[in-house]
């Protein structure tokens, strides 16, 4: 399952009996996930650039699952009737789900989010699983090796384009003053601009309380989502083109 993705270096983990759903109840949901993310590249710029919302590798996996192969948005809406009277109504809005003829599968992608997102996620699964709404959870997110690697990826971006001062920068993002102060720092302490301004702007951007495999992987090992069947899909360091 997930041979080829795994070849290239994504992480793949299942719990909870979900390699056998998957295997002999979804198999063309495995196969349209892999032939999504199989296809995927996030030029290094990318990682640089700046603005909010939704980052553009999350928008190109979510158009390819929803316009390709109908992965759409959905909102499920659970209500509680006493003797024909609505007690309790609780809504789970999530991000791709597809009915499949013998179960449903739901996913979210968690590129760069806070991590109590990945807390939010999982008790919707949790929930939605116990009420037999859904056979499985899914997300994608950040891997290890991408996460690992960021740094010498923006510092070997910075060294190619030359970027040496904060002027430099402008090419891809404005700086606030916040980051600029600490750039110079980072810079002077680490002796050179590139290697300083990785460092910032990697823990700034992509930092630890970020949604990335290891605090994934630490609250599925805690229970969090239990006992719904999960599959969770970590994305390279071979997905960035430099």
């Amino acid at each position: 399952m997930f041979g080829k993705i795994t070849k290239k270096g994504f992480q793949v983990l299942t719990l909870h009996h979900a390699e056998a759903i998957l295997n002999y109840d979804m198999s063309e949901a495995v196969d349209e996930l892999e032939a999504v993310l199989d296809a995927i590249v996030i030029p290094v710029e990318e990682l640089v650039r700046g603005g909010g919302g939704e980052g553009q590798l999350t928008q190109r996996i979510r158009k390819a699952l929803s316009e390709t192969y109908g992965w759409k948005k959905h909102n499920f809406e659970i209500k509680k009737i006493v003797d024909g009277e609505e007690k309790e109504s609780i809504s789970h809005e999530i991000d791709h789900v597809k009915f499949f003829p013998k179960g449903t599968f739901a996913l979210e992608i968690e590129w760069n989010n806070k991590d109590p997102f990945y807390d939010r996620d999982l008790e919707n699964f949790k929930r939605l699983h116990a009420d037999g709404v859904i056979s499985v959870g899914a997300i994608i997110t950040r891997g290890q090796s991408l996460q690992d690697s960021m740094r010498e990826i923006i510092e070997n971006f910075a060294v190619r384009q030359n970027i040496d001062s904060i002027d430099k920068l402008s090419k891809f993002y404005l700086p606030t003053p916040r980051q600029q102060k600490l750039y110079g720092a980072e810079a002077k302490s680490r002796g050179s601009f590139q290697k300083g301004w990785a460092h910032a702007f990697v823990a700034d951007k992509f930092g630890e309380a970020t949604t990335h495999w290891r605090k994934l992987e630490d609250r599925v090992k805690r229970g969090v989502g239990n006992p719904c069947p999960l599959l969770l899909i970590g994305l390279p360091k071979g997905i960035v083109s430099e």
